[in-house]
C-alpha cells in the first residue's frame, strides 16, 4: 500500500530503514500534520477542540477539553523534542488554551475535577505535557495564568478516582503540583503507587484493577504512568520506585514485540482499540527510562512498522483527523466513554520523539521483528495468553484463555462445583471474551452480530437459537504452546451453569481445540473460528466437517472437524454480515454445529486455521490424529508429536 498523499511525508530512506524506509523525519511530519489539522475545530481561546463525530456520555465541553489535553501531549512530544525549535504558534495555541480554559469568564472554560469525572483523564495528560514543555510554556505564563492552572489542578487533592488505572492519574498530577511548589498530597501519591502494587502479577504485567483485564491498558497506562510521575518527581524523588518499574517494564517489553504482525498491526485485543498507535507507548517509553531490552532497530522498525501500519490505510483521515474506530470510523469497537477526541490518546504513540535526534533509536539500522523471522510461540502465563506467529505470512494470532474483563469471581466459584461462576460477572465484551484474536482480523462487535456470538466461541445453543455466553475466564494452564481454560454457560430458562472446558493446542500454523462440554439433553453445539471482513464479500465454501471463508486479497479462515463433530450436511456454515466488523463492511466466519446434545458430557475437536496460504479442509483433516479415552485426548501430528489434552 502506499502512504496517503495528503501526510506530505519526506521520501522514504531504504539504507537506515530497510524495512519500513521511515525515519524521525515521518515522524515529525505526520505528528505537524495531525496538530494542524485540529486548529479549526478550536474555540476561540482555543481552550477546547471540538472534533466532528459522535459525543461521548461526559458531555461537549469535556469532550472538547479531552480533545486541547490529548493533542497538547502530541504538541509536547513535538516542542520538547525540538528543544522548541517548532513554529512558534504551535506554543502559542497551547499557552493561550491553558489561559482561557482557567478563567471561568472566558466563555471556554473546563469543568472543574471532581471526583471519578472524565475531566481527571485530561489532567493528567495537560500535566505531564506541562512538565515535558516547561521551559517554553509553563515557566512563560503569566503568574495569574499559573495560578489558575494550579488551581484547577488541585481538585485532584483529597479526590476519588477509580479503582484502575485511573489512580495514576491522580498521582502524576498532583506530582505536577508538587514539581511548581504548589499544595498537593503526598499521601494521595503514595496511596495510588501502593495500590498498583495490588495488580502486579508478574513477569512484567498488572491488571488493570481486580480481576482479570488484560489489554493494552497495560502498556499505555500501567507501565506508563508511573515511569512518568518518576520523571516529574526528579532524580532521587522517586522513594526507589522507579527502579522497579524500569525492571518490570523491562521484562513485560521481552515479550511485547511477538505482538506485533509483519505488516506493522497490532493484535486486535481490548478496550479502547481507537488509540490504535497508542500501542507503541511501552516501547517508547522502554527506551526514554532507559530500560529496554529491544536493540535500537528493533525499537524503531516496530514503531515506525505501526505508525507507517496505520498511515497506509488513511490513518489519520483526508482532513488530518483520527475518527472513532480502527481504520475507518467504526463506532461498535469504541465504548460510551469515547468522545470524538478520545482517539488522540494515540498521541502516547509519539513519545519516542522526546528522544533526541541523535538518540540511536532514530540513528540504528532497523532490525527485523520476531515475526520476520522464523515462526514464533510465545506462553504468557500471567494474562493466560499463547502468542502465535507465523512468518510466511506475517500474521500474528493471539489464544485468550485468561482475561475476560470481569470483577474477580466469589472465592467459593473456582472450588465448590455448586456456586454459580459467573455470578457477578458484567456483559459479554467480544474484544475479551472471544477464543482467538489476531493482527489480520477483528472480532464481530455490532449489537447485531453480537445477538448472534458465532466467531471465535463455543456456545451451547438453546432451541430457540439463542447461545450461552463466555463470560469469566478461568485459566486452568498456559506453558509452551499449550494453554486451558474453562468457563460457564447458561442457556435462557435453566438455573444451572454447565462447565465447559477448553485445551488449546499450537502446532505449525494451527490450533487444535479440544473441548470437554457439560450439556443438557436437546442442546446444540456450536463453534466459530475468525471472522474475516473486506470491502467485499468474502468467498464461502463447506462440506460436512469443515467451512471456509476467504476475502479477495487471500486472508482466511477455516474451522475443520476432528472429533465429536456429528451435524451432518447442517453441521457447517459460513454465517455472513454486514456492517459489524472494523476490518471491513462484510464479514464473514466459520462454524461447526453439532447434533442435538444427549445430555451430560462429550468431547469435541476442531483445527482451527488462519491463513494466507491457500487451505485445504479435506487434507487438514487427516493432519492429526484424536484419540479419545474417557476424559483423556490425544493429538498425534503428522511429525510424530503427540500431545495430551
Amino acid at each position: 500500500m502506499s502512504v496517503a498523499p495528503h501526510l506530505h511525508l519526506p521520501p522514504t530512506d531504504r539504507v537506515l530503514s530497510s524495512r519500513t524506509g521511515w525515519t524521525r523525519a515521518h515522524w515529525e511530519a505526520t505528528a505537524d500534520r495531525m496538530l494542524d489539522a485540529l486548529t479549526p475545530y478550536a474555540t476561540p481561546g482555543f481552550a477546547q477542540y471540538r472534533l466532528p463525530g459522535r459525543g461521548s456520555w461526559s458531555g461537549v465541553v469535556s469532550d472538547g477539553l479531552e480533545g486541547f489535553a490529548r493533542s497538547f501531549l502530541l504538541a509536547a512530544c513535538r516542542i520538547a523534542g525540538a528543544g522548541g525549535a517548532v513554529d512558534p504558534a504551535l506554543t502559542e495555541r497551547y499557552a493561550a488554551g491553558l489561559a482561557a480554559g482557567t478563567d471561568a469568564a472566558s466563555g471556554e472554560a473546563w469543568p472543574r475535577l471532581t471526583d471519578c469525572s472524565q475531566q481527571m483523564v485530561e489532567a493528567a495528560s495537560i500535566a505531564v505535557a506541562l512538565h515535558e514543555t516547561r521551559p517554553w510554556i509553563w515557566d512563560r505564563l503569566d503568574a495569574r495564568v499559573q495560578e489558575r492552572v494550579v488551581d484547577w489542578f488541585s481538585g485532584f487533592v483529597g479526590g476519588r478516582t477509580w479503582d484502575n488505572n485511573w489512580r495514576l492519574f491522580q498521582v502524576v498530577s498532583e506530582q505536577f503540583l508538587a514539581s511548581v511548589g504548589a499544595p498537593y498530597s503526598a499521601s494521595d501519591i503514595e496511596e495510588g503507587l501502593d495500590r498498583i502494587e495490588d495488580w502486579y502479577v508478574g513477569d512484567g504485567w498488572y491488571t488493570d484493577g481486580d480481576g482479570r483485564n488484560f489489554d493494552y491498558y497495560i502498556g499505555w497506562a500501567m507501565h506508563l504512568y508511573p515511569l512518568l510521575w518518576a520523571r516529574i518527581a526528579g532524580p532521587g524523588g522517586d522513594g526507589g520506585r522507579a527502579e522497579a518499574y524500569r525492571q518490570r517494564l523491562s521484562r513485560f517489553l521481552e515479550d511485547y514485540p511477538h505482538f506485533f504482525g509483519a505488516d506493522g498491526a497490532p493484535v486486535h485485543q481490548g478496550r479502547s482499540l481507537t488509540y490504535r498507535f497508542a500501542a507503541l507507548t511501552p516501547v517508547w517509553m522502554g527506551a526514554l527510562a532507559d530500560c529496554t531490552p529491544l536493540a535500537p532497530g528493533l525499537t524503531r522498525r516496530l514503531a515506525s512498522g505501526t505508525l507507517r501500519h496505520f498511515a497506509e490505510r488513511g490513518v489519520p483521515d483526508e482532513r488530518g483527523l483520527l475518527t472513532l474506530g480502527w481504520y475507518d470510523t467504526f463506532l461498535p469497537s469504541t465504548q460510551p466513554y469515547s468522545g470524538p477526541a478520545s482517539p488522540y490518546w494515540a498521541s502516547k504513540g509519539f513519545l519516542g520523539l522526546l528522544l533526541p535526534p541523535d538518540h540511536e533509536v532514530w540513528t540504528a539500522r532497523e532490525l527485523p521483528l520476531p515475526v520476520e523471522e522464523s515462526d514464533t510461540y510465545t506462553a504468557l502465563p500471567a494474562p493466560g495468553w499463547l502468542l502465535h506467529g507465523t512468518r510466511h505470512d506475517g500474521i500474528v494470532r493471539l489464544v485468550n484463555h485468561g482475561s475476560d474483563h470481569n470483577p474477580p469471581a466469589p472465592d467459593s466459584a473456582d472450588t465448590d462445583a455448586g456456586a454459580d461462576p459467573d455470578l457477578g460477572a458484567g456483559e459479554v465484551d467480544p474484544h475479551y471474551a472471544k477464543f482467538a484474536y489476531s493482527t489480520a482480523t477483528a472480532p464481530e462487535s455490532a449489537p447485531h452480530a453480537l445477538a448472534r456470538d458465532v466467531d471465535g466461541h463455543l456456545a451451547l445453543l438453546a432451541l430457540d437459537g439463542t447461545p450461552s455466553r463466555r463470560r469469566r475466564i478461568h485459566p486452568l494452564r498456559c506453558e509452551d504452546r499449550v494453554a486451558s481454560s474453562w468457563s460457564a454457560a447458561r442457556l435462557p430458562g435453566d438455573e444451572r451453569a454447565y462447565r465447559i472446558e477448553t485445551t488449546s493446542v499450537l502446532h505449525g500454523p494451527w490450533e487444535i481445540r479440544v473441548h470437554r462440554v457439560e450439556a443438557p439433553e436437546g442442546a446444540v453445539v456450536r463453534e466459530g473460528g475468525h471472522a474475516v471482513a473486506d470491502a467485499q464479500s468474502p468467498f464461502a465454501s463447506s462440506a460436512p466437517g469443515w467451512a471456509l471463508a476467504r476475502t479477495a486479497d487471500g486472508l482466511s479462515s477455516a474451522l475443520v472437524a476432528l472429533y465429536g463433530w456429528d451435524g451432518g450436511v447442517d453441521g457447517s456454515a459460513v454465517a455472513r454480515d454486514v456492517e459489524s466488523n472494523a476490518y471491513g463492511p462484510h464479514s464473514a466466519v466459520p462454524y461447526l454445529r453439532s447434533a442435538p446434545h444427549a445430555g451430560g458430557r462429550s468431547v469435541h475437536v476442531s483445527l482451527v486455521v488462519l491463513s494466507r496460504d491457500s487451505i485445504h479442509p479435506e487434507a487438514l483433516r487427516a493432519a492429526v490424529r484424536v484419540r479419545v479415552d474417557g476424559d483423556a485426548v490425544a493429538l498425534t501430528f503428522l511429525d510424530g508429536r503427540t500431545v495430551e489434552a
